[in-house]
């Protein structure tokens, strides 16, 4: 029995949040996220990122560095690294079986609490030195979220996503995200909103943390693709303004870490951040002879970042290759991302509760967006195709994680 038939056993449950599930799974394992220190990484955006910074980071100081994010691209390994390397696929299936003969069936966890409870137990067995927790969804009732043993707790932004789970507002998004912080644990804070900044602000006070709010990075004057925090100056591999505050987000943690003891050098944070990849994001690719851009892009922020992007690199005009999921502001994503003469041409994402093309379709045309052509296609392959027939463009493909997780999977 392969990882993906495994795990597929127990995609039926969904996403559930709460912590009793996983708690009564790990007590069966022995609770080996009490084995190491970890550092806590929520946040709307930024946090896979800041996740891949401080990971590479931590393996060039010559740390045992476990990482763990979501979702993956290609396949499940991804998410579980020892060192920038993926978990190989006979030890997942080894820790998969393992975690489900542990499973109490009258409180059968979900997926995702499956596959965090292999990474808490693949880092234990590994003896690492820390691990890089990357949150789910939320925070406080999120599957990482049971662990005391964190160094310091990370939200990197606020934002409107997963308003049905996570609730309406901004200010209830951001009490879910502060369940992460411990009392009198450091926390670092990117910018966030004043709804959020002040909800945040009282759960720092109640737990007495001592806190860091992040000012962005700022660009070299005069060497491309290089910022400067605090008198460090470093590469950015990662394209798009909003590394800028991810990259300060991650160097500001591990100042935090060496105040602890742990013995990480300049050279170490120049070396980590070069090396760090994260691909998916703000990413060039080549496509059949084409280059194309692909971005997750899936949360109205992400456009914002995107459009900036596109801006910065002054690139007015745009064939749009979209799919989204159908539990996201549509809306909002249109209007950041569309220019007047952009072509869009909108797909379904496969195997996900994708938008409907026709639905997106209809609403694109009511914001009155003078667009050169709109038009739907059956699948992903189709609308690339023709988006690069058309080469006076640029090809941006974006709208879902999973749509280009589809993409670089099946290379289409």
């Amino acid at each position: 029995m392969n990882s993906d038939t495994i795990l597929a056993q127990s995609s039926k449950l969904g996403i559930q949040l709460g912590l009793e599930r996983i708690q009564t799974l790990l007590a069966n394992l022995n609770n080996p996220q009490q084995n190491y220190p970890i550092i806590h990484v929520a946040g709307t955006n930024g946090k896979g990122s800041v996740c891949a910074y401080l990971s590479s980071i931590l393996t060039a100081a010559g740390y045992k560095t476990g990482r763990y994010t979501s979702p993956h691209f290609i396949d499940w390994t991804e998410r579980i690294t020892l060192n920038e390397t993926p978990i190989t696929n006979s030890d997942l299936e080894k820790y998969l079986l393992q975690v489900k003969q542990a499973i109490n069936t009258e409180n059968e966890p979900t997926q995702f609490e499956i596959i965090t409870a292999v990474a808490w137990l693949y880092f234990a067995e590994k003896k690492v030195d820390i691990a890089i927790m990357e949150v789910g969804l939320g925070g406080r009732l999120d599957a990482t979220n049971v662990c005391e043993k964190a160094l310091v707790s990370i939200i990197t932004s606020i934002g409107l996503d997963h308003t049905e789970m996570l609730g309406p507002t901004l200010a209830d998004i951001a009490f879910e995200k502060a369940g992460i912080l411990k009392p009198q644990i450091p926390s670092i804070i990117g910018k966030v909103p004043p709804q959020a900044k002040q909800v945040i602000q009282q759960k720092i006070t109640e737990l007495n943390c001592p806190v860091t709010w992040i000012e962005p990075a700022t660009l070299h004057p005069t060497k491309p693709n290089t910022a400067i925090y605090k008198n460090i100056e470093y590469p950015l591999p990662l394209a798009g303004d909003v590394q800028l505050i991810n990259s300060a987000i991650a160097i500001e943690t591990i100042l935090n870490l060496k105040q602890q003891g742990w013995k990480i050098s300049q050279e170490n944070i120049i070396q980590g951040i070069e090396k760090t990849r994260w691909p998916g994001r703000i990413q060039w690719v080549k496509w059949r002879e084409n280059q194309l851009l692909i971005d997750g892009c899936h949360n109205p922020d992400n456009a914002l970042a995107l459009r900036r992007y596109l801006d910065s690199q002054n690139i007015n005009s745009v064939n749009w290759v979209i799919g989204m999921m159908a539990r996201k502001d549509h809306q909002a994503i249109f209007q950041a991302l569309l220019r007047p003469q952009d072509r869009l041409y909108l797909v379904p994402i496969p195997d996900s509760g994708s938008a409907k093309p026709e639905e997106l379709l209809t609403l694109a045309k009511s914001l009155n967006i003078p667009l050169q052509e709109s038009r739907c296609f059956p699948d992903l392959e189709t609308g690339l195709i023709t988006a690069s027939q058309h080469l006076d463009k640029t090809t941006v493909l974006c709208g879902s994680l999973y749509l280009i997780g589809h993409f670089l999977k099946a290379n289409v």
